[in-house]
């Protein structure tokens, strides 16, 4: 199995990031605590989480006088990345399949991308 990044994107002023009343928040949360379940239950999930916004952000920038610290976020844009799950995938097709999932139920966009399998990282990764 391969182990994929599924980030979950907020597009500034819609969806989740915005303001919502309390029946829609109840909507979003139960749908996205029954996607998870979902996912436990089919061994695809590993770790996911929500993120702040996108301007609790710090960056941190290597230089040859040193470090430079400043608020965030790296890049300015619209869309921030939100948060994100870590999953388990026989392939592509069925990452695609649980990022499908995940865009219904939150409403906004899903980037994919696979973990790379080299090097120490993947040396400690847990076995799927």
């Amino acid at each position: 199995m391969t182990q994929y990044l599924l980030s979950t994107f907020v597009v500034e002023g819609k969806g989740p990031g915005g303001p919502q009343t309390p029946e829609e928040m109840q909507t979003f949360m139960s749908n996205v605590i029954a996607l998870e379940e979902e996912m436990e239950d089919a061994g695809a999930f590993v770790f996911g989480g929500a993120l702040h916004s996108a301007d609790t952000s710090t960056v941190l920038v290597a230089t040859d006088e040193g470090v430079i610290t400043t608020d965030g976020p790296f890049v300015e844009s619209k869309e921030h990345i939100g948060g994100f799950y870590i999953i388990n995938a026989v392939d592509l097709d069925e990452a695609l399949d649980w990022a499908k999932k995940v865009t219904v139920a939150i409403n906004n966009p899903i980037e994919v991308r696979p973990f790379q399998a080299t090097g120490k990282v993947a040396d400690n990764m847990p076995e799927a």
